[in-house]
């Protein structure tokens, strides 16, 4: 029989694209963090959200930005005009005004620079910042050396990292530097705001084509009243429920990510919003499912989009040339992923 024959179908997919386990690998590294609950493996369903909203948003908000990289594939691949990010957390709000400030160079270059050894991180995290750049290194520095990249009090440095490499195991300098400058080079594509998430949501409630994609680092419930949130960010407490009745009445498209518990979806059901289960798989490899919320998800189930042409426009920083002339992807020189 020819393919065109009406008797042969094709099956596409054999497992729904909602429950499709997406290849962290296979996404973008472009963030400079390393982050508990950090969102590189939704970013293809990122892309299916705001491709499916037909016309480009004229600003994306993400007001707990965190690693940010939603916003940065917002930026890069221009899912939308501008980008926020909101951050109360000082530190990491400090590397966005760092490399959103027009320091990028400074702070890629410091990274270059730096000796990695436990007496030098130790010195350099014992000193007072006397500024925001300075305070910026010492939060990648942090990031990239205490265990699980969490800032919060009482976080400690690794001891032995992956194959006995200790603090070496997550500094990949080269690849942070290069990182940070790709973002530079884009600094006018974004804002950072270092202030209440939801504070900012309120500011741009009114706008039409404004969308919000809200992953707060802050568990609502979950079994026992067990609370990660509460060791592994600096600022951990949140009104849950005032940030749903924030995302109810903003005029633009929503989004948000929430651990499964049955508070976060009696919560969703409150604010008359749409909830489904996506696959993920957490740091240690485990397969989990999260919760994506929204007013309509429907978007969901078609496949996962890649990142070509976005609005007529081409993606940015998939694949760069280096200074030297080189093309970089975002893995190393040995084509390993340098994801995290």
């Amino acid at each position: 029989m020819r393919r065109s024959d009406p008797g042969i179908q094709l099956k596409m997919w054999t497992t729904p694209p909602s429950e499709e386990v997406i290849n962290v690998a296979s996404v973008p590294q472009r963030s400079p963090f390393r982050y508990p609950g950090g969102k590189t493996w939704l970013v293809p369903r990122i892309r299916q959200w705001l491709r499916s909203l037909g016309q480009r948003p004229s600003v994306l908000i993400e007001p707990f930005a965190g690693g940010g990289i939603v916003g940065l594939t917002a930026g890069f691949e221009a899912l939308a005009d501008h980008v926020v990010f909101v951050e109360l957390d000082q530190q990491v709000a400090a590397v966005w005004q760092t490399i959103l400030g027009g320091e990028a160079a400074w702070l890629a270059d410091r990274i270059l620079s730096f000796e990695m050894t436990l007496d030098h991180a130790r010195a350099v995290l014992a000193a007072k910042a006397g500024n925001t750049r300075e305070q910026a290194f010492q939060t990648i520095l942090k990031n990239r050396t205490f265990h699980g990249g969490i800032l919060a009090p009482g976080a400690t440095f690794i001891k032995h990292g992956e194959n006995g490499k200790g603090l070496q195991s997550r500094w990949y300098a080269e690849t942070l530097a290069r990182r940070i400058e790709a973002i530079g080079q884009l600094r006018d594509r974004f804002t950072v705001i270092c202030g209440d998430g939801i504070e900012a949501m309120l500011e741009h409630a009114s706008q039409q084509r404004a969308v919000f994609f809200v992953d707060p680092p802050y568990t609502a419930g979950g079994a026992n009243g067990k609370r990660a949130g509460t060791r592994l960010y600096v600022h951990h407490e949140l009104d849950h429920e005032r940030l749903f009745a924030t995302a109810e009445q903003v005029a633009g498209d929503v989004l948000l990510t929430y651990d499964d518990a049955p508070e976060v979806r009696k919560l969703a059901a409150r604010h008359a919003f749409a909830v489904e289960s996506v696959a993920m798989k957490n740091t240690h490899h485990a397969k989990m499912t999260e919760l994506l919320i929204g007013r309509s998800l429907s978007w969901l189930h078609e496949a996962p989009s890649r990142p070509n042409q976005v609005h007529g426009e081409p993606a940015v920083g998939v694949t760069r040339l280096g200074a030297t002339g080189e093309l970089f992807s975002d893995r190393s020189r040995d084509g390993k992923s340098l994801a995290g």
